[in-house]
C-alpha cells in the first residue's frame, strides 16, 4: 500500500507547513522511499509550473514512525532563520503520544541518551557520549490501559520521547522497537506532533500551526483530542 501524501497546512512566499503522515520519511535516505522534502519540492514545481529545480529547506525532522506538523523554507533567508530558531530550541513543539500504561498527572523528566546501531538509551549523567533530553508530559485522557498524553519538548534528540517513555515502562503504543506489547494498526507508532508555534522567518510574527491525529490512530481518544485543536 503507498504511503499517503502530506497535508498542506500553509503556503506564503517562505513557508510551507505541512501535515507529515506517519511512515513517511522527513528526508531521502537510502532506501529511496519518498520523503516530505523531495515531495515538497515536486508539489511546488507543479503549483507554480516552475522551470528547473525548485528550493526547498528542511530545518527540523520528524521520525518515520511519527506524523504530525513540519514546517520548511522556501528561500535560503528563511531556511538560515528558521535553523537558527531551532538550534536555539525557540519554537514551541507540542507533541500527543499514547503511552501503554496508565500514568497519572504530570511529569518532567530529566534523562541523558546515547545513540549506538540506530538504537538509543538512557545512560547515566556522566556517561561520556550522554546527550541531556527533557521533556515536560501531561496526562490528556486514559482508557483500555492505555495514557493519552500531551508532550512538550525542551530539547530535540533522537527518539527522545520514545525511548524516555519506554525506559520508565511506558511505551508507545505500536513501538516495538522499545518494548510496546501491542501495535496501533500493525506499521506505525503512536506518537503525533500536533502542534508547532514558530516565528514567521520575515514578518517576526507568532505563527500556530495545528494538525489532528492521523487516520492511523484509528479514532482512538478523538473526543479528548478535538479540543486541543481549538484552544
Amino acid at each position: 500500500m503507498a504511503t499517503p501524501t502530506p497535508e498542506v497546512l500553509y503556503l506564503d512566499n517562505h513557508l510551507l507547513v505541512v501535515a507529515k503522515p506517519p511512515g513517511m520519511l522527513a528526508q531521502a535516505d537510502r532506501t529511496g522511499d519518498l520523503d516530505v522534502a523531495t515531495w515538497g519540492k515536486a508539489y511546488l514545481k507543479a503549483r507554480f509550473e516552475k522551470p528547473g529545480n525548485v528550493f526547498l529547506g528542511l530545518v527540523h525532522r520528524l521520525d518515520r514512525p511519527a506524523s504530525g506538523v513540519m514546517v520548511l523554507a522556501r528561500t535560503s533567508k528563511a531556511a538560515r532563520r528558521l535553523s537558527e530558531q531551532f538550534r536555539r530550541r525557540l519554537p514551541e513543539k507540542r507533541y500527543l503520544a499514547i503511552a501503554e500504561d496508565a500514568l497519572d498527572g504530570w511529569g518532567h523528566w530529566v534523562d541523558y541518551l546515547v545513540k549506538e546501531h540506530r538504537e538509543v538509551r538512557v545512560v547515566e549523567e556522566d556517561h561520556p557520549d550522554g546527550k541531556r533530553a527533557e521533556l515536560r508530559w501531561q496526562v490528556v485522557a486514559q482508557g483500555d490501559g492505555v495514557t493519552l498524553v500531551e508532550v512538550r519538548l525542551m530539547t530535540g534528540r533522537s527518539h527522545q520521547i520514545r525511548v524516555q517513555f519506554a525506559h520508565r515502562g511506558a511505551p508507545l503504543l505500536g513501538d516495538m522497537r522499545y518494548g510496546a506489547q501491542h501495535e496501533l494498526d500493525g506499521q506505525h507508532l503512536a506518537l503525533h506532533a500536533y502542534r508547532l508555534r514558530v516565528e514567521h522567518p520575515t514578518e517576526r510574527t507568532m505563527l500556530d500551526f495545528r494538525a489532528p491525529s492521523p487516520s492511523a490512530w484509528g479514532g482512538r481518544f478523538a473526543d479528548a483530542i478535538a479540543p486541543l485543536m481549538e484552544d
